[in-house]
């Protein structure tokens, strides 16, 4: 299956706190997305990786993702090395995708900088001939992403560009929330964690707003590119 956007996180519910109104917004205009994420969350501190496994596919199935994938990295130990590297060429290769969004460039958790260049890495190193990976017993073409953006999460990075996602952030709210042992819950009674406040919930909706009103809509996600932002005339911006 050729994807017109493959996102990478390296914890499910990375991509659907980064850029999850912007994937709803893309599949209803037509476009096959899927997400690939990079370990099971295994370290995090309330649920556990199964129930994370089944909190990804709810998740999955809200935003409408044609395929979602989890490469069972070790969460906190996984490097951005030759091993992992041909794991992220195979995913790329598999799905060929024309835009790939990954992790923030700089962020809190140590895994979303690390996974931010490995993804970032692996998309130049999967265009080269000589680099040899194959899936199924069957060898694969080369395929090297047209564009790589980076969402943004914990931390305000400035963007580099921003995506009107006006009508798509209940959605968004909605795959997050599918998360139900990570995020706020009065009733729980296991370990606080900065995730799990009712203003880190809240957050969503408010910063999308912010980024909005920035640029004179409802809703907006933030992203920073590897490369110039180009359009294709003055009137395509908003």
């Amino acid at each position: 299956m050729k994807l017109d956007i493959l996102a990478f996180g390296a914890h499910p519910d990375d991509v659907e706190l980064g850029c999850g109104a912007t994937i709803a917004k893309e599949i209803s205009l037509g476009k096959n997305v899927g997400i690939v994420d990079l370990t099971r969350g295994e370290l995090g501190t309330r649920g556990s990786a199964d129930l994370r496994d089944k909190e990804a596919a709810n998740a999955a199935k809200i935003l409408g993702v044609s395929v979602r994938e989890n490469l069972a990295f070790a969460d906190g130990f996984f490097l951005n090395d030759k091993k992992h590297q041909l794991e992220i060429i195979k995913m790329i290769r598999k799905y060929k995708p024309e835009i790939v969004l990954c992790n923030a460039i700089d962020d809190r958790h140590i895994d979303h900088p690390k996974g931010s260049s490995l993804v970032s890495d692996a998309c130049f190193l999967s265009g080269l001939l000589k680099i040899e990976t194959e899936v199924e017993g069957k060898q694969q073409e080369k395929w090297r992403p047209k564009l790589v953006y980076h969402y943004i999460q914990w931390k305000s990075i400035e963007p580099d560009f921003v995506v009107d996602v006006t009508g798509f952030i209940d959605k968004k709210t909605d795959s997050v929330l599918a998360y139900s042992s990570q995020f706020y819950d009065p009733k729980s009674n296991e370990p606080e964690t900065p995730i799990t406040s009712k203003n880190f919930i809240d957050s969503i909706n408010y910063r999308a707003r912010d980024l909005g009103r920035l640029i004179g809509v409802d809703y907006a996600e933030g992203f920073t590119t590897e490369r110039y932002v180009a359009i294709e005339n003055l009137s395509k911006l908003i």
